[in-house]
């Protein structure tokens, strides 16, 4: 039998994280079994692992090319399925579609699912359309065409114009100038200067910087050379997340491919210029995610950071003239030489240009890595792209920023997601994770989480952060447990103030924000907590109980079969009964009742 290699026929797979958890790398392995060189079918399609294709609620993914085949949730057993039926003969395998909730249909292309459809791409513009461990993928994207267009085509200070004229803003958090950066460092005369990527992505339920360098490397690697080029500088450092072991792996994979083609190094692409990378693997801690806490863990030191009244322009790492990036702020520059100035800032809105990646994640239906225009609603975000809440649950809140962010409430749907809008709630961009809330979240809990996250993660170095914080926690769990006092609120606020005033870096000075933004939009729940010693989201279970109310059950028996210690008794089509001495307030039964029947009452009720 001839082989018949089908050149445009492509099998993309997704590798990313969220996908090998569920097990995509044996699916990827099944079709190479079967379609494979060495298999017995004749047709041989290109089959490739690639980066995160966003959508990881519905992982594992496999996209069939040219003709824009998208299947979700395929487990190995289906390989045979699809090649039997789409890559042989044409057909579509309905059950592995993507069911869209919003278009209540199943769709063939992932193009034309909501969640997809309303992004626009630039950081992302590559991961899941390339083998991030093939440099000749990133080739035919346009890769390293930026890179040879600066040193051939334009001079260091027009590279630096470019960026400065494009509005590209660092999306690490801050929301820096990224050009003035660049600009700045490059007027240093001191010798040597540094180009550092920060991917020591520390935000609980955060992972965009990770999912870039995992599915596509190169491109931050372009986008720091270029830097390079622009400010005068030969070295740079990529501090990445210890535990990222793919993006560990993929990120020297192509440091490695890419000298060996002449993108680093000396004489790059026979030019006069000079530039290399190594990576340095993170101290492990969430303070390192700060710059000049970051440089010292690169020098060797302990990772704590100092007063920035010298900026790291003019003296970062090892007191050198230094420019630091996150990920996706590196993964804008190719793009933006390529394209110019104008088309990035045409993108997004006035004073915040481009776009933003954003890991949705929470009780919304659609998980996964978003990119939209900077500008963009919230409201688009969570039910256009997110489908809306879990179960249509009625919507409570999103905690945007990370753990130093604030939490949004509802009267705030229709914000704008951009750096000034949030920042006027008393919330942050941060790197862009966005964590949704339902109804069965509750805000002091959530405000203790974050507290007890920072004060571990507090270097410690100032009191007012080591010591604010932890004082912080302290009240809060006091009053999850039913031990708050009324005057417990404004110390909150006091405490809260202090420390972001007095505190040394941004981890101090954000690190309130998660108390102040659910005090400001849910004193009611801490009122609740301590007036009342009720917990109305059911999550603190020394002040909740559950019980059934009689007038709205109606005997369905999904709380008793999802009951885990069978506290729930009650004949079919009559109202259940819930038994105190055995329920151990999992929350289960509220949760998944149909007619809310099931209802929360607090530490002391009685039915």
């Amino acid at each position: 039998m001839n082989d018949i290699y089908d050149e445009k026929m492509e099998i993309l797979v997704c590798c990313g994280t969220g996908c090998l958890a569920n097990n995509s790398y044996r699916v990827y392995e099944r079709f190479k079994e079967i379609l494979g060189e060495e298999s017995e079918v004749a047709v041989k399609p290109l089959i490739k692992a690639t980066g995160c294709n966003g959508l990881c609620e519905k992982g594992p993914v496999v996209k069939i090319l040219p003709k824009e085949i998208a299947y979700f949730k395929v487990l190995p057993d289906d390989v045979d399925d699809i090649v039997e039926k789409t890559v042989l003969k044409g057909e579509i395998v309905d059950r592995l579609l993507y069911f869209d909730v919003n278009e209540r249909k199943r769709i063939v292309s992932h193009k034309d699912a909501s969640f997809y459809k309303h992004q626009h791409k630039i950081a992302l513009r590559n991961i899941g359309e390339i083998d991030p461990l093939c440099i000749g993928d990133y080739l035919k994207r346009d890769g390293y065409r930026a890179l040879a267009k600066a040193l051939f085509e334009m001079t260091p200070d027009q590279v630096i114009g470019e960026v400065e004229r494009s509005g590209l803003r660092g999306r690490g958090g801050a929301g820096f100038p990224t050009g003035r950066k660049w600009n700045i460092c490059s007027t240093y005369e001191s010798f040597p200067k540094y180009v550092v990527c920060n991917g020591d992505e520390g935000d609980p339920g955060a992972f965009m910087d990770r999912s870039i360098m995992e599915g596509d490397p190169h491109t931050v690697i372009e986008g720091m050379i270029i830097c390079g080029y622009a400010i005068g500088s030969n070295r740079g450092f990529l501090y990445i997340r210890d535990e990222y072991d793919l993006a560990l792996k993929n990120m020297q994979a192509a440091i490695d491919n890419a000298r060996e083609f002449g993108y680093l190094g000396s004489n790059i692409l026979e030019s006069s210029f000079e530039f290399d990378l190594e990576i340095v693997r993170g101290g492990g801690a969430f303070v390192c995610g700060e710059s000049s806490a970051l440089m010292a863990s690169i020098e060797g030191n302990i990772g704590e950071p100092r007063a920035k009244y010298i900026r790291s322009v003019e003296k970062g790492l090892w007191d050198k003239p230094t420019v630091l990036n996150n990920v996706e702020t590196w993964a804008n520059i190719p793009p933006i030489i390529i394209n110019g100035a104008e088309w990035f800032n045409k993108i997004g809105i006035e004073g915040n240009s481009g776009t933003k990646v954003f890991s949705l994640v929470g009780k919304v239906k659609n998980t996964g890595l978003v990119e939209v225009p900077m500008g963009t609603k919230l409201n688009e975000l969570v039910y256009q792209i997110g489908g809306g809440i879990i179960r249509d649950r009625p919507f409570k809140a999103v905690q945007t920023g990370g753990p130093s962010g604030g939490c949004i409430p509802k009267e705030y749907m229709d914000i704008s997601l951009d750096f000034e809008s949030l920042d006027k709630i008393g919330s942050m961009m941060g790197s862009g994770g966005v964590i949704v809330m339902d109804d069965t979240t509750c805000m002091v809990e959530v405000a203790r989480y974050y507290m007890e996250f920072l004060s571990e993660e507090s270097c410690g170095k100032c009191t007012t952060c080591r010591e604010g914080i932890n004082t912080m926690l302290k009240i809060l769990e006091n009053i999850t447990i039913g031990e708050g006092q009324l005057d417990d609120i404004d110390l909150l606020l006091q405490l809260g103030e202090t420390i972001k005033e007095a505190s040394l870096c941004a981890l101090g000075k954000t690190a309130p924000n998660p108390v102040l933004t659910t005090i400001r939009y849910f004193r009611h729940e801490y009122l609740e907590h301590i007036k009342e010693k009720r917990c109305s989201a059911g999550v603190c279970k020394d002040l909740t109980t559950y019980y059934i109310d009689s007038e709205l059950c109606t005997g369905c028996g999904l709380c008793s079969r999802r009951c885990p210690v069978a506290a729930i008794d009650g004949k079919l089509k009559e109202p259940h009964i819930i038994d105190r001495d055995i329920c151990t307030k999992c929350g289960n039964c509220f949760t998944v009742c149909p007619r809310n029947a099931v209802k929360v009452g607090g530490a002391n009720y009685e039915c």
